[in-house]
């Protein structure tokens, strides 16, 4: 009897510790998860809207058919970009940019120990802002972490530097395996609601990367949410934010879910 009582608290002692730690991934890496401060990732409406946003670029050819298929339908979207890779392909967010996407801040290397301790957090999100303000004219209001890890240094951090910092919905959770497109496609429609904030891949960490799949994806999904009476935004007009430092508020939807409304 008595090892069997013992049995029963090791068993108990180990779900416990599954279970804060289950809890603990989810506070630091949860697309929804406000614990440790703002950190939007639908807006609140009741408007059939939704914001595509794509992580990890600009990866080529890829990130432009993207911004073509985008183009054929007229639709804005919004880009988290990664220093390093804006560097490999000069001149290509500045053309997106004067296409109508709005481009935000990923990091500058996507690598996760150099990003979240300090002082590496600060000039990965800095010279980020730098490479972008040079190669677009344009400095960044939007910060999407790396992984969503929105830890309490990495929000202060963001906000010191004046960005405000955005989460989102992922389309598929094997979309960076690039599974078939339909099936990405058919999961993300899945999810649409008036006010989601998707996300897609164009590239990888902060490395090239197949993503014919996310493209053919992106191209299913805007057909299926356009005929299902879905109209496109950016992340800044679906938060109604200005999505350049020094801009002007855009004037839409609104402020997002604040963390008192999130379960």
């Amino acid at each position: 009897m008595e090892s069997q009582a013992r049995r029963h608290l090791l068993l108990g002692a180990g779900a416990g510790a599954v279970a804060v730690a289950g809890v603990g991934y989810y506070s630091v890496f949860g697309p929804s998860s406000q614990w440790f401060g703002e950190f939007p990732y639908r807006a609140r409406t009741q408007e059939k809207v939704v914001a595509l946003t794509f992580d990890d670029g600009p990866n080529e050819p890829f990130t432009s058919q993207l911004v073509d298929v985008l183009g054929e339908q007229r639709v804005p979207a919004t880009f988290f970009q990664v220093g390093r890779c804006v560097e490999r392909h000069p001149g290509l967010s500045a053309r997106m940019a004067d296409a109508g996407h709005v481009i935000g801040n990923h990091s500058y290397s996507h690598r996760f120990l150099r990003f979240l301790t300090e002082p590496s957090l600060g000039s990965e999100i800095s010279r980020t802002q730098e490479i972008l303000s040079s190669e677009t004219g344009l400095r960044p209001a939007l910060f999407r972490p790396p992984w969503l890890g929105h830890p309490p240094q990495v929000l202060a951090e963001a906000r010191r530097q004046g960005l405000r910092v955005v989460s989102g919905t992922f389309a598929h959770p094997l979309e960076v395996a690039q599974i078939p497109g339909w099936r990405i496609a058919r999961h993300a429609v899945e999810l649409a609601r008036p006010g989601a904030m998707l996300i897609f891949h164009d590239g990888f960490d902060a490395r090239g990367g197949y993503r014919g799949q996310t493209v053919e994806a992106v191209r299913l999904v805007v057909a299926e949410l356009a005929d299902r009476g879905f109209r496109f935004m950016t992340v800044a007009d679906m938060l109604a934010t200005a999505p350049y430092q020094g801009g002007t508020q855009s004037a839409t939807v609104n402020q997002g879910i604040p963390r008192s409304s999130v379960s």
